[in-house]
């Protein structure tokens, strides 16, 4: 429900009411549901065994089921779905067409008799089992440590005893994923509170209808193994949402890994062949069905943020759900960014976001990319006016919307990520937009990331920034954090003293002659560009603390020294000081205003004096992000603007925006953060569709100089 309206209408003499066929001929302005967890109601029918879908694994109503992944086109008729194999036998028949019945006009409605149905193949698709003995059998293989490739509602799900280290090492090794946390499953919310610590918001997210991946505190004494998810304090847990899951996890009694079923960084795997084959050598078994998947549709994944939920991953249960953009017009395309990719429509004043599509580096990834793109156009029937995208020239996404021959309007991608916080808090210029992550191109040629932008009606510029410092390798230093380390140090590196150095655990991953090259190009340029990113200067400071020299996935270094903070105290105490704010004002081309350029430099001179006097990793990373904190706060208070959007992948990071929140707050000011789009590059379709709308340059004159 996006909105309630009551209006007096005349009344036309109808004696009955009646859902008629559409007609086909309507313009399709309905707003397509996500998929449904499953409701109390069918639950009970499902356990009942005097009912006669009693576990029956696809059972359904109106107010659960497939919804997105299932519809081919509008209108939402069985006959535009995959369902529309299936002809209902006379009982299903029956409840389709009574408007008295919980399933008038469900679309999915089936029954055993007439219904999608499982199958148990081994890894070279042979027919093992069916129906209820396949279901069986895989409850059985997952208790004896086998992988099992379970299909269901969106794509594939790894499915392993998450209990069992031998059971998760293997699936990691198979599906070549090193450390990334894995996702789990409970049979029930009582198994899952003796394993982790559930709040009531995140209570309540766990057992609504969208039914999320919800990131909690693990318990020290949690009977699952270190292997889902090393080093890290939290678990991503969710409750059984689909039949077939409430029906195996009743049958294990115990949690699972249930992890997308793909190759890392590949997209989930939906159709039975395609999954034979890709994911062969990672599954002993296949528990599969014949119900089509319309689209492949991920876990959600949302952490609780300030009391609110804030969504990092929007999929099932969330897409495509429209945001309610400020203008009306024509439609519009947008591409996204080239990681945590998803794809945007605008019709009308309504913004419809594509399901979680993932970072576009290979093949598969693109062409589901290419795919979502043509789908949403083909479900909503809209032929776009124009196409936005990101400004960076090379990406994928950009290359794709500059084919389709549709006028291109490129956006900067910071910006993207503000107008999209604007647009979820149905916010207007003017504004301060915080907007800081790991990568975006600047117009100037460098590596953004530690931007403070200011929007306007006439268009926005870049008020703020972090001083740049050289990225050695580039993109390579995104999994070596101590290149980024050197790169932060290598300026006075020399000029500290040698005890000192010694205690820098990132000055001796390489040996001496590899770290003079590096060095050296730094001091060259030679492909070691300059970047603004408070991203990578998370990735640095991890690094010099000795917490993340490597990462293993996109993040982990600026997690793990979040992670380091829980020791050292909850609720926050007032901010640290120690560390200085240097804020220096840049002239820009010779206007009378200047930007402000945020100075690192002294805060990590003192950080490795403190290491040298032995401080404590954890005492480090809370001055450090308190720093950050203040860095907000003086800035926002230089720029004399009430509101401020704090956006990017940097604000996932649960302590620096609650802090930044709290802070912001009782100075005075009135913060907006994320909660129904992601702050990470899943939202910047978003900001692109809203630059587009209203008419937002891609650059400005102050951004060119600054």
């Amino acid at each position: 429900i996006t909105g309630l309206e009551t209006s007096a209408l005349d009344p036309m003499g109808y004696e009955s009411f009646e859902i008629l066929k559409s007609s086909g001929s309507e313009a399709t302005a309905t707003i397509v549901l996500p998929d449904i967890a499953t409701c109390p109601e069918c639950l009970g029918e499902l356990f009942d065994p005097g009912d006669r879908r009693y576990r029956y694994p696809f059972i359904n109503c109106t107010n659960c089921g497939p919804r997105y992944s299932i519809i081919e086109s509008l209108p939402y008729d069985r006959p535009n779905t995959v369902m529309r194999h299936f002809e209902m036998c006379p009982e299903c028949s029956s409840e389709y067409h009574d408007p008295e019945d919980r399933r008038f006009h469900a679309q999915p409605n089936a029954c055993s008799k007439c219904g999608p149905r499982l199958a148990m193949r081994d890894s070279e698709g042979r027919l093992l089992e069916e129906e209820d003995e396949a279901l069986l059998a895989a409850s059985n293989a997952i208790l004896r440590g086998d992988i099992v490739a379970v299909r269901g509602l969106g794509g594939y799900q790894l499915v392993c005893d998450a209990r069992s280290s031998s059971a998760v090492a293997t699936l990691r090794e198979r599906k070549l994923r090193e450390e990334k946390p894995f996702a789990l499953m409970y049979p029930d919310l009582g198994s899952l509170q003796r394993d982790c610590v559930v709040g009531s918001v995140e209570q309540s997210l766990l057992t609504s209808p969208e039914s999320p991946i919800v990131l909690l505190e693990k318990r020290e004494d949690t009977a699952v193994s270190s292997e889902v998810a090393p080093g890290n304090p939290s678990l991503g847990v969710m409750l059984p949402y689909t039949p077939l899951h409430h029906l195996l996890l009743s049958e294990v009694g115990a949690p699972v890994v249930a992890t997308s079923g793909n190759l890392s960084e590949e997209p989930i795997c939906t159709d039975e062949k395609e999954a034979l084959t890709r994911l062969g050598r990672i599954a002993d078994l296949f528990l599969t069905h014949d119900r089509g998947i319309a689209r492949h549709v991920d876990d959600s994944i949302v952490r609780v943020v300030s009391g609110r939920p804030m969504v990092l991953r929007r999929a099932r249960g969330y897409a495509p759900m429209p945001v309610e953009l400020p203008q009306k017009g024509p439609a519009i395309l947008a591409a996204g960014p080239m990681l945590k990719n998803t794809v945007g429509l605008a019709i009308g004043e309504n913004a419809f976001l594509s399901q979680h599509i993932g970072d576009l580096e290979n093949r598969a990834s693109r062409l589901s990319f290419e795919q979502a793109a043509e789908d949403l156009q083909k479900l909503y029937d809209a032929t776009p006016a124009c196409i936005a995208c990101d400004l960076h020239p090379d990406y994928f996404s950009t290359v794709f919307a500059t084919g389709t021959g549709l006028p291109t309007v490129r956006v900067q991608h910071h910006l993207a990520h503000v107008l999209s916080c604007m647009a979820e808090n149905e916010q207007s210029p003017p504004l301060l937009g915080v907007s800081w992550d790991g990568t975006g191109y600047g117009p100037d040629g460098t590596i953004w990331g530690g931007e403070f932008l200011l929007v306007e009606q006439s268009g926005f510029s870049r008020f703020g920034s972090l001083r740049p410092f050289p990225l050695p390798g580039g993109d390579a230093a995104i999994k070596k954090p101590y290149r980024a380390a050197i790169g932060l140090t290598d300026a006075f590196i020399d000029s500290i003293p040698e005890e000192q150095r010694e205690r820098l655990g990132f000055l001796h991953v390489l040996p001496e002659e590899e770290l003079s090259i590096v060095r050296a190009a730094i001091g060259s340029g030679l492909n070691a560009p300059m970047t603004s990113s408070v991203g990578r200067l998370f990735d640095a400071v991890s690094s010099i603390c000795g917490i993340c020299h490597e990462s293993s996935y996109e993040g982990q270094a600026a997690m793990m020294l979040e992670y380091s903070l829980e020791s050292h105290g909850h609720p926050y105490p007032e901010l640290d000081l120690s560390y200085p704010v240097v804020l220096t004002c840049r002239d820009t081309a010779g206007k009378a205003d200047a930007a402000v350029r945020i100075d690192w430099q002294p805060v990590i001179r003192r950080m490795i004096e403190d290491l040298s006097s032995g401080a404590s990793p954890a005492l480090l990373a809370t001055r450090f992000h308190d720093w950050l904190v203040r860095v907000i706060l003086e800035t926002a208070t230089r720029a004399g603007l009430e509101r401020v959007a704090l956006t990017g992948g940097c604000f996932q990071n649960r302590y620096l925006t609650e802090r930044a929140i709290e802070t912001l707050r009782l100075a005075g000011f009135r913060p907006y953060w994320h909660q129904r789009v992601p702050p990470n590059d899943g939202g910047v379709s978003l900001g692109q569709l809203y630059a587009a709308r209203a008419g937002y340059p891609a650059a400005s004159p102050h951004l060119e100089g600054a």
